[in-house]
């Protein structure tokens, strides 16, 4: 029996915002893993899923998602988590593992099917695309990410804001994830570069808990981890200027 390992796209946090494709993808896999941190609480990718499959397909699977210091840890939850799935494709057959956003932009999904490469001879890897954060924020923000020849830059912020800095030097837009515990450096960055008047931040896209606001308001005090900014480019020249 051959083995496939999808990686689903399950959005940003709003369950409306899964696609066909993956809502298929999901009904159709032998198992749905989703990543939980060591803590237990259920994450967004999990309860996007139970909207669409049942519970007891579902197999919740932790990962040291946060664990950035420790490597060691980081290498054996990684060891651990890589070795159950394993245990899943090769009892199963195909195993579909959500992941927030897309499976190939800053996903757990990339390391997890690097490790299942060498634990399950021949297994198929595929991906099913998911919208991500600063497409869901530009939304439901209004902020235009790009237009005519504009470059879009997208950064993590989580080892400190000097590439936002230097991104920020640039003349296109530029969006920064994972920034919450950083916010008043990013602040400063932007105020630095004279871009914070049109930036906008956003957290909890599409949950109850929600929140969208001017980055102007940003302060010193931390955000939620996910957090995304979207600073667009300078823009003149009237409709089509950048054509």
């Amino acid at each position: 029996m051959s083995s496939r390992l999808i990686g689903v796209g399950v959005g940003p946090g709003d369950p409306e915002l899964v696609t066909v494709k993956g809502v298929n993808a999901l009904r159709a896999a032998d198992v749905v893993v989703v990543p939980v941190m060591d803590t237990g609480e259920r994450g967004r990718a999990e309860a996007t899923v139970l909207h669409y499959v049942p519970g007891d397909k579902v197999v919740r699977v932790v990962f040291a998602l946060n664990e950035r210091t420790d490597r060691g840890r980081r290498e054996a939850a990684w060891d651990a988590a890589g070795g159950r799935v394993a245990e899943l494709l090769r009892e199963r057959g195909t195993v579909a593992f959500a992941t927030i956003g897309d499976p190939n932009v800053y996903s757990t999904f990339t390391y997890l099917a690097q490790t299942i490469g060498g634990l399950v001879p021949g297994v198929r890897v595929e991906t099913v695309p998911g919208i991500t954060a600063m497409q869901d924020l530009a939304s439901r923000s209004g902020a235009v990410l790009t237009e005519g020849t504009e470059p879009l830059t997208l950064v993590p912020v989580t080892a400190g804001a000097a590439v936002l800095k230097e991104a920020l030097a640039g003349p296109g837009t530029v969006v920064a994830y994972k920034f919450g515990r950083l916010a008043g450096e990013v602040a400063e960055a932007l105020r630095e570069s004279g871009r914070i008047e049109d930036a906008v931040w956003g957290a909890s896209l599409g949950l109850p808990e929600e929140t969208i606001r001017p980055a102007a308001g940003l302060g010193e005090e931390p955000l939620p981890y996910l957090s995304t900014l979207i600073a667009p480019a300078r823009r003149g020249g009237g409709r089509g200027g950048k054509l």
